[in-house]
């Protein structure tokens, strides 16, 4: 059964996919922001796999990071919960890298590239500052690092209407109103919250069916 939260909380990997437009069902995001102990759906993702992968590359940058002038923080050194008047956003980057006044803010994903992993180091750099005292007035970058490649994120990527649509994202999860919902099939097969709490959930392959027309 559902529990309400006492003050809206929002984990930062619930926003990229908002952000980009990859996912329009804002209610998801609010109904976890808002709730607790939800029932969740049953995919077919392989945790445990996907852990060990994400663990040996982060490892594996940790080692390629370390130096005689730099400070490198990992995971939970990095937590943080950033508390406002809408809501509470909550983050865990997985390494950050800071020399002297210069900080590296860097997400591994062991999957495939998506344009969604930008996004939230994005976030990351914006929140940060915020919230540890060492990196504040320094000069952020970010990086998504994949097994073959790495995307480099330049200083001066968070523009300020970057930073407005983030902002206001929040604010709308945040409200006591939550926002209209957007089931169709190629959401809903992602999504985490079951059929017990979403009376609108679609299961299922729906597909799109090709109807005939001789207009053209």
């Amino acid at each position: 059964m559902p529990q309400l939260r006492e003050h809206p909380y929002i984990w930062t990997t619930w926003l990229p996919k908002l952000l980009t437009g990859e996912t329009c069902c804002e209610w998801s995001v609010w109904f976890k922001a808002h709730y607790r102990d939800w029932s969740k759906s049953e995919g077919d993702f392989d945790q445990s796999e996907w852990l060990m992968r994400h663990t040996a590359l982060l490892n594996q940058q940790k080692a390629e990071r370390a130096g005689d002038n730099r400070c490198v923080y990992v995971e939970g050194q990095n937590a943080f919960r950033l508390r406002g008047k809408a809501a509470t956003l909550a983050g865990r980057p997985d390494l950050v890298v800071l020399d002297d006044r210069d900080a590296t803010v860097i997400d591994v994903k062991a999957g495939r590239e998506q344009a969604w992993h930008r996004v939230q180091v994005m976030i990351y750099q914006y929140a940060l500052p915020l919230v540890f005292p060492q990196f504040r007035d320094v000069r952020f970058h970010g990086e998504v690092v994949y097994p073959t490649r790495t995307v480099q994120i330049p200083q001066g990527s968070l523009s300020k209407q970057f930073i407005q649509e983030l902002v206001n994202l929040i604010r709308r999860l945040g409200s006591d109103t939550p926002p209209g919902r957007a089931p169709s099939w190629s959401e809903c097969r992602f999504c985490d919250i079951s059929g017990l709490d979403c009376s609108e959930r679609i299961d299922g392959d729906h597909g799109l069916e090709d109807i005939e027309t001789d207009a053209f």
